[in-house]
């Protein structure tokens, strides 16, 4: 025998507050799984976090550790090294309690030969220094002769506007130029009328004629009759 389920209609206002009911419980739902999701993200990254701290605080410890050993290890040498110069410059320790006379003479004949020759190795090396010193004296004493020679002149300020002031100056003396001209009378087109002012001299007769005509007395005119007497 088969069921048969039948759905009810409904009406619009149930409708709707179930729909909302529904949307309302899937969204607390939704933000109920991203603060899960969230806070398992914070709990892996806190560890995370942790672990990184942890690696880095021995790898910090190890680099400590190794750079101490490698000081130890370096003082050692050093040790090692002074000791071996101090053997090789000065020897081992004589056992001088159970020598005789002979002995001890060989000893301190041994001991004063190698303080000569220290006290030589010495000086020599006092000497090399002082030379050296003084060379470089002489080296600074030089350089500072030769600074001071050329000496490099201290730069003056100058204006970023001098350029432009500059510039507007030299136009300006261009567009004056005309105006200052000087106006200058050339001979060049007065010759031909200075030449038709000017007679030849052939047609100024001779001289001998020129002084006769300024000799020759200018005889007055003769005075016209006089009026009927009365």
């Amino acid at each position: 025998m088969r069921l048969r389920i039948v759905r009810r209609a409904l009406p619009p206002a149930s409708r709707q507050s179930a729909l909302v009911a529904h949307d309302t419980k899937f969204k607390t739902y939704t933000m109920a799984d991203d603060e899960a999701k969230k806070a398992k993200q914070a709990e892996i990254d806190r560890k995370r976090a942790e672990v990184r701290k942890r690696m880095e605080e021995a790898s910090k410890a190890k680099k400590a550790k190794k750079a101490a050993e490698e000081l130890k290890k370096e003082q050692e040498r050093k040790a090692a090294e002074r000791r071996r110069i101090i053997e090789e410059r000065c020897g081992r320790p004589k056992n001088v309690e159970d020598a005789n006379e002979e002995v001890l003479k060989r000893i301190i004949k041994e001991y004063y030969d190698r303080v000569y020759v220290c006290e030589g190795q010495k000086w020599d090396l006092e000497h090399e220094v002082r030379k050296r010193d003084f060379e470089i004296a002489d080296l600074n004493s030089q350089v500072n002769d030769l600074r001071g020679k050329f000496v490099k002149p201290t730069l003056k300020k100058v204006s970023k506007y001098e350029n432009k002031f500059a510039k507007l100056q030299k136009k300006a003396a261009e567009f004056n130029f005309r105006n200052q001209l000087k106006v200058v009378k050339k001979k060049e087109f007065t010759l031909e009328e200075e030449d038709k002012e000017k007679k030849p001299d052939w047609s100024k007769g001779k001289p001998g004629d020129q002084k006769a005509e300024a000799e020759t007395p200018t005889t007055p005119a003769p005075a016209e009759p006089a009026a009927a007497q009365a």
